[in-house]
């Protein structure tokens, strides 16, 4: 089994794609760890505010195949395959890490933007604080830590999880 951490964001009908993201993955992958979702101003472009989180996940699939299913979800829940790296998006969920695969074929793993992106490395570091970026070899914690928090802006919020067993796993996270 290969521990894999997903990032999930949405800036269009936010709550709705977000939550049929998570409901998509649990169907894929079954039970997932949640991170506190995130609200963040739109990043390379300017459009809506987007929320922002990380599942963690336990699979069998090779990495390319998982991020195929990945691109499917967002397909299926509004997202165009034409669409332009810098847009609104209804949904938009990347393959961040394969347990400590490092590759550029088919999918890049780990992720670039993790280091770059306060979207993506707060929900990591609250994730899985203690995991070392296997390029960088630092935990994301100290990533988190050492990141200029100024760079970008970024703030827990509330969410309400349709099921309440996903408000259990979101409020321990």
């Amino acid at each position: 089994m290969a521990q894999i951490y997903i990032s999930v964001g949405s800036n269009i009908d936010r709550a709705h794609y977000i939550q049929a993201g998570i409901d998509a993955m649990t169907a894929l992958f079954g039970e997932l760890k949640v991170s506190s979702v995130f609200e963040s101003e739109a990043v390379g472009f300017n459009g809506s505010a987007f929320y922002n989180l990380v599942v963690g996940a336990d699979t069998q699939l090779p990495a390319e195949e998982v991020a195929q299913c990945l691109k499917q979800i967002e397909l299926e829940n509004g997202r165009t395959p034409d669409s332009r790296k810098f847009s609104p998006r209804t949904l938009d969920l990347d393959l961040l890490l394969y347990d400590d695969l490092i590759t550029h074929q088919g999918v890049q793993l780990p992720r670039d933007e993790i280091p770059h992106n306060a979207f993506v490395l707060w929900p990591l570091a609250e994730l899985a604080p203690d995991k070392v970026h296997p390029i960088l070899g630092k935990s994301y914690r100290v990533l988190w830590q050492n990141y200029d928090k100024s760079s970008q802006k970024l703030w827990k919020i509330p969410f309400n999880w349709k099921s309440s067993e996903r408000n259990n796993q979101h409020d321990n996270a």
